[in-house]
């Protein structure tokens, strides 16, 4: 552990992305792949560390060349890979998407026999450099299997008995395909909330967390289970999120030509998260989350595309999210 703090840890699926250089077009049919780093919680640390956070991540790669690749890309994106570590039994983790602009994105995942990044063990841990971190973000697909659920449940515990006003995010993050029995969900994600500061999930995941849908009523009822945040994703209309001491806040989403609407999600997370940090007003830390999200969702990648905080500014003032990608 170091002396000084991370901002935001995040915790769980880390892989490589291979988007189609062709849009439109079916995967049986396509010629040609974009590879990427790729996997919610690794794109979250990006995100935030573009916008200026000090991340990590916590995660598991094969021991073959793509987990180097991922190494190095994690490295080249300012996130710190100390305890991304190599599982020999498995293989890194490879996902295809096919892009079907503005809102058909399907996605297969090539996670089997199991993903490494589901062999992560609660005594590998490093527990005082969680709980010493001032934001936690793990996702609900880490209570998918074990040993992932039991480190995921172990570092949400730590993050309990913190003192002071950390945050601990809980990315409701359902991913039905990766779920051997996906009925196990409900109740794993009413442990997990009560050891959260923050959910943050779609009108789908909040369905699943806690049988309501209807945004406002969703919002509640995941206050009602633990978190002092509620966070709810609601697609073409926007984002609301409500409070444990009544505020309420709701923004439209910005507008954007859709190019592959995949990574929006990681990156709305990663401002989200950077924003709460920062001490921003809630909806104006929703509005830059927002905008953050819809400037990936103009972009084919999602790691690389993440924006820095000139781009969210830029993309609020001119009312678009549809902004030239910077060249590195």
């Amino acid at each position: 552990m170091t002396s000084e703090p991370y901002d935001l840890i995040t915790m769980g699926r880390i892989g490589v992305d291979l988007y189609p250089l062709q849009s439109g077009v079916p995967l049986d049919r396509v010629e040609t792949f974009g590879k990427f780093l790729g996997g919610s919680p690794a794109n979250v640390a990006v995100a935030a560390a573009r916008l200026g956070s000090r991340t990590a991540l916590v995660s598991r790669t094969g021991a073959d060349p793509f987990g180097r690749y991922l190494h190095r890309e994690l490295a080249a994106f300012g996130v710190d890979d100390r305890w991304v570590t190599d599982v020999p039994a498995h293989p890194t983790p490879v996902t295809f998407c096919e892009i079907f602009p503005p809102d058909h994105f399907p996605i297969h995942f090539y996670r089997r026999p199991k993903a490494p990044d589901l062999e992560i063990h609660p005594h590998e841990l490093d527990l005082p450099a969680l709980r010493a971190a001032r934001a936690l973000w793990v996702t609900g697909t880490g209570l998918s299997a074990e040993p992932s659920r039991a480190a995921t449940l172990a570092a949400l515990r730590e993050r309990s008995a913190r003192p002071g006003d950390g945050l601990t995010v809980l990315d409701l993050d359902w991913r039905p395909a990766l779920w051997d029995d996906p009925g196990e969900a409900p109740p794993l994600y009413k442990e997990a909330l009560r050891h959260a500061t923050v959910a943050v999930g779609n009108l789908d995941e909040c369905e699943v967390a806690t049988g309501e849908r209807a945004p406002l009523a969703a919002a509640r009822a995941l206050l009602a289970a633990g978190v002092r945040l509620a966070v709810v994703k609601q697609g073409p209309a926007g984002v609301l999120a409500l409070a444990a001491d009544g505020i309420l806040a709701e923004v439209p989403p910005l507008p954007v030509e859709v190019v592959n609407g995949l990574g929006a999600g990681d990156a709305f997370g990663g401002a989200l998260a950077h924003g709460l940090l920062s001490g921003r007003d809630l909806t104006e830390v929703l509005r830059r989350a927002n905008a953050a999200g819809a400037i990936v969702a103009g972009r084919l990648a999602c790691s690389p595309a993440m924006p820095y905080e000139d781009e969210i500014t830029r993309a609020l003032t001119s009312g678009t999210g549809s902004l030239p990608e910077r060249t590195p």
